[in-house]
């Protein structure tokens, strides 16, 4: 029935404007987390870029390649993979995009005939590979959108431990933020620590003498462990920054389209409307027309009205009429 109809359509226009609310809402707090996010990446960027500097000093050197973690493997036979990923949903495909990216890499090792070990960072990774059967070896959560540095070194000592024992490789995926329009998924390389930078910059030229005290060989070992944690907070800062600038562009998408469902629904529901208001009329009409038929045309009707006399005489006056005669 069309005013059946109607009252669907008017419920569902009522919960459409709730969850536009909603998206909404969720679109201004993700784009205030995001600027937030940005900033605390960009602060942490210069003591990332300055360990670096030393840690290259201390490689060219020749001190590095003692250490156990710039210790290159001559066969790799276990890759470990670190996936980051948000704790919620709701981001588009921010986790589908690093979680296929990971998946390739693991892939690729199986398919070589290598063993791989799995480091999952929030709840979207750790349930999508436990779903599916993958052995994960450590699950961090609870930390994606707001990391700390104290998260960073706390996943960074159970990495270290990996590549310690058993593992010859371990690739980083994480995404990238570039701006607040581009993100990135990328694959990395962890550990062990990449030097190829410091043998260009061996050749490049002359350089001046660094003396350090106690030892390199001390310094390094000393400075390696805080290299691998900046390495690893930069990235969680940079996914924490791209999952609110993906979250802010879902949500503004999913604004825009209960906008565009709640036009749509009122025009169907302004229809359906008009569709009543048409059936009743004709029902109206219908009926008029049937009540007209039963009657007679209107001419007959005039016709038979002419024909009755409007004053009718009493039985009683004619019969006393009729005597008085004779």
């Amino acid at each position: 029935m069309p005013g059946a109809q109607e009252r669907i359509l008017r419920r569902r226009i009522a919960s459409t404007q709730n969850m536009k609310k909603i998206t909404r809402a969720m679109e201004l707090i993700a784009a205030t987390r995001v600027v937030k996010a940005q900033m605390a990446a960009n602060d942490a960027r210069p003591y990332s870029e300055q360990i670096t500097n030393v840690i290259t000093n201390l490689a060219a050197g020749g001190t590095a390649v003692s250490h156990p973690l710039l210790r290159q493997a001559e066969d790799v036979r276990k890759v470990g993979v670190v996936v980051l990923t948000s704790d919620r949903g709701l981001a588009g495909a921010y986790n589908s995009t690093v979680i296929r990216a990971a998946e390739r890499v693991i892939q690729a090792a199986k398919d070589e005939g290598k063993g791989y070990s799995l480091v999952t960072i929030g709840r979207k990774a750790e349930g999508y590979f436990k779903f599916r059967n993958y052995h994960i070896d450590a699950s961090f959560s609870g930390m994606s959108d707001k990391p700390t540095y104290e998260d960073a070194r706390e996943i960074a000592a159970k990495v270290t431990e990996l590549f310690a024992n058993d593992v010859d490789e371990i690739e980083l995926a994480y995404t990238r933020f570039i701006t607040m329009g581009n993100q990135q998924a990328v694959v990395r390389r962890f550990l062990p620590l990449d030097t190829e930078h410091v043998e260009t910059q061996e050749s490049s030229g002359p350089k001046a003498e660094v003396e350090f005290e106690p030892s390199p060989a001390s310094v390094l070992e000393s400075l390696l462990p805080r290299y691998v944690e900046s390495r690893l907070f930069a990235a969680l800062l940079d996914a924490a920054a791209s999952e609110h600038a993906a979250r802010q562009r879902a949500m503004k998408a999913a604004t825009d389209n209960a906008q565009e469902l709640i036009v749509k629904l009122a025009r169907k529901m302004n229809q359906a409307r008009q569709d009543a208001i048409t059936t009743e009329i004709m029902e109206i009409i219908g009926g008029a027309e049937a009540l007209s038929a039963d009657k007679g045309s209107p001419e007959d009707l005039l016709l038979d009205h002419l024909d009755t006399d409007p004053f009718p005489k009493r039985v009683g006056a004619h019969q006393a009429h009729d005597h008085s005669h004779l």
